[in-house]
């Protein structure tokens, strides 16, 4: 399972030309359409089991207050190592050579110590929000929503910043808990589909190629199952759609969070430094929802798909 949420781009310069005709081959629809189907199965059986889903994880609800102040951690060592390194974002996204590759850098490292910091943490996520569009500039639209996570983590903060007291303890108000959770969602989980596509559905080219340079992470061949590299694209391609989509659906967020932290702790394995560094935005996320699915006053927000009814429905 390791190559399943590999990101390639962040370890090959390879690029090769977009193939939308091996998306909409019956093979990789097949593959497609079974992830669609767990996803909406996952979300059925989460109505009949109870909340939290595994008891024994209640205890991590306690860490609910401090989330925000965690979450910022994360993206800020994220950032500030990427402004280090010379990337933008994203590992495989190299600062350009002069004035605005240098104030990309800035801005970026900036905003990392300043999420670190904890002070005003508002603020901060504002500018991540900004960052994207400026590196739509350099970068193009598709590579910087590749890191939809980021954006989504910068909403949260926005919604949900640290407090200023008790190392950064907010008060958990269930409306405020239940946009800045979505929020997270939605955006982990889109970044989650974008890379699916971008890195195998529509370009096996580019995994087929990384997969030639590590053919260990083919798991199934590794181990005497004989499986085609093409049929593993697909396959990890629909495993990335199906992550992305139990995600966004939040339905029994401790399993889900266990069941995808598999593949995304087995790539460092492999890639070390580069993989800890790009993912630790999306290891955040994935304590937050961790958390707030252990905890009982919060777990019924998570799952929430649409807050804006939720709240038109709600008493004043």
């Amino acid at each position: 399972m390791g190559s399943v949420l590999a990101h390639e781009k962040w370890f090959t310069a390879a690029r090769p030309e977009p193939d939308w005709g091996f998306l909409v081959e019956p093979a990789t629809l097949a593959f497609v359409a079974a992830a669609i189907l767990i996803a909406v199965a996952w979300r059925l059986v989460a109505r009949r089991v109870g909340s939290p889903e595994l008891r024994f994880l209640r205890p991590l609800g306690a860490l609910s207050p401090w989330i925000p102040r965690l979450l910022a951690i994360h993206a800020g060592v994220s950032l500030l190592a990427q402004a280090v390194d010379g990337t933008y974002l994203a590992p495989g996204l190299h600062l350009p050579e002069g004035g605005f590759g240098t104030a990309l850098a800035i801005v970026e490292g900036a905003v990392g110590v300043w999420l670190v910091s904890g002070v005003k943490v508002r603020w901060a996520a504002g500018l991540l929000v900004l960052a994207g569009p400026l590196g739509m500039l350099h970068y193009g639209p598709v590579a910087i929503l590749e890191r939809a996570d980021l954006l989504g983590i910068a909403l949260f903060l926005t919604v949900l910043p640290p407090g200023p007291d008790r190392w950064g303890a907010a008060e958990p108000v269930e409306d405020r808990v239940m946009w800045a959770a979505w929020y997270l969602r939605v955006f982990v989980g889109v970044a989650l589909i974008v890379l699916a596509l971008t890195e195998k559905l529509v370009n096996p080219e580019l995994a087929l190629q990384f997969l030639d340079r590590y053919p260990v992470l083919n798991v199934f061949d590794a181990v005497g199952l004989p499986i085609s590299d093409l049929t593993f694209v697909r396959f990890a391609g629909a495993v990335e759609i199906l992550f992305g989509l139990l995600l966004i659906s939040g339905a029994m967020p401790q399993v889900a969070v266990i069941v995808a932290g598999i593949p995304f702790n087995a790539t460092m394995f492999f890639f070390g430094y580069s993989e800890l560094i790009g993912h630790l935005p999306v290891y955040g996320a994935m304590l937050v929802l961790l958390v707030f699915g252990s905890d009982p006053r919060l777990v019924k927000l998570v799952p929430v798909l649409t807050p804006w009814a939720r709240e038109r429905r709600s008493p004043r």
